[in-house]
């Protein structure tokens, strides 16, 4: 029976009918509290309603059956992150990348974090290593971009720009809009390729 109610909560969940997904993984939780499919994906769908805390209690419940349960650990850093709790998830990256440490979604959230803790050289090498995999990622490009700019790198900076614009062509605006790319206000290369 949980299975069937697991699997219907999981289509409610990929519509988007949070309210109601959680009520289902609430019902088979009520049954079944040690479900970690249910736990974890009871607190994908609270952070998805905003509700980072509750998520959290969520994962830290998953992980008390499964420690180190790598999917949990990543949508606890997630939650970590849009709390403002940059350290506590920054810890949580280095955790996950002892075990692998090319894991491109857990470097995707640590160049983040890195970033906005002020960390842009630790950040940009992070996004250096996701382009190894991926090297035409525009989000991973736009984030190398800006984090070569915070170290004051123009023109480390524009080549990024221009790479990430080859890839994606519509980001012309956001380097346009962003305040961290004033400073090549004036460059011919940076004003030709973000037109």
């Amino acid at each position: 029976m949980s299975e069937d109610l697991l699997d219907t909560a999981n289509r409610m969940f990929l519509a988007k009918r949070f309210a109601d997904a959680l009520s289902a993984y609430d019902a088979i939780l009520k049954d079944s509290p040690d479900n970690i499919s249910a736990l974890n994906n009871k607190g994908y769908s609270l952070g998805k309603m905003k509700d980072h805390e509750g998520a959290i209690r969520c994962y830290e419940q998953a992980l008390r059956l499964s420690p180190g349960d790598k999917t949990i650990l990543t949508n606890k850093i997630s939650s970590l992150r849009k709390l403002k709790r940059l350290d506590d998830a920054l810890a949580l990256c280095y955790t996950l990348l002892k075990s692998n440490p090319d894991d491109n979604i857990t470097l995707y959230h640590m160049e983040r974090i890195l970033f906005s803790l002020g960390r842009y050289d630790e950040s940009t090498s992070c996004c250096e290593k996701i382009l190894q995999a991926y090297p035409d990622n525009a989000e991973v490009l736009y984030d190398l971009a800006r984090g070569l700019a915070k170290c004051g790198r123009g023109d480390d900076t524009v080549l990024a720009i221009s790479r990430c614009l080859k890839s994606e062509p519509s980001f012309a605006a956001k380097f346009r809009g962003n305040e961290t790319f004033s400073f090549l206000a004036e460059d011919p290369e940076f004003r030709r390729i973000t037109q």
